[in-house]
């Protein structure tokens, strides 16, 4: 009875373990078959999709004060800081390990011990990431560096970058795609100001 048993079970779980793997390579063969066949106009609504998930337009889009709050200005969509804007005096007593961070009234602009950092352009624009390639913008969201440049400054706080940088290679070219189809708008945000400059 003991021998029976234990040959059906190892009979079950190699049957198992045989369509656990069957299943992975056909999910695995379809999903690339899939990204495959996605057409520009396809990658372009996935990123849209994507986007505003994400909730990209909480930082890099200027707000406007309606009856219901702050909202995203559509008319600046993505295009970070604007430069033409200033920010308040900064009361540096506040600032620091256990005291506060603070962000301007639009919400692209952030204070905090690590410096000022501004919402980038991300805009199709040259001066948003229009002339970036997929792998700057790659590297800029997986690996927080700065414009997507091996050798420069990280990317600042509050960018979520860390955790951007689990999302697959083919929602990355999705949200690229549909970053590149928006309206440029030029806008040359300020440079990040370090602590000691503030």
């Amino acid at each position: 009875m003991k021998t029976i048993l234990t040959f059906t079970l190892s009979i079950f779980m190699l049957f198992s373990f045989s369509n656990c793997n069957n299943s992975k390579s056909e999910y695995s063969e379809k999903k690339e078959n899939e990204n495959v066949s996605l057409s520009k106009e396809d990658l372009v609504k996935r990123g849209e999709y994507l986007v505003n998930t994400i909730g990209c337009d909480h930082c890099h889009t200027p707000k406007k004060m309606t009856d219901h709050g702050p909202i995203p200005d559509m008319d600046r969509r993505f295009m970070g800081f604007p430069a033409t804007d200033s920010i308040a005096e900064i009361n540096k007593d506040v600032l620091g390990p256990g005291k506060w961070i603070l962000l301007n009234n639009d919400l692209t602009a952030a204070v905090g011990p690590w410096g000022v950092s501004f919402s980038a352009n991300i805009t199709s624009d040259e001066s948003g990431i229009g002339t970036w390639s997929f792998e700057q913008f790659k590297k800029s969201i997986t690996e927080g560096k700065y414009k997507g440049m091996e050798n420069s400054r990280p990317v600042m706080p509050p960018m979520p970058w860390e955790s951007l940088n689990l999302l697959e290679e083919d929602d990355l070219k999705a949200i690229y795609e549909f970053l590149m189809s928006t309206k440029p708008i030029e806008n040359v945000v300020p440079a990040y100001i370090p602590p000691p400059a503030m």
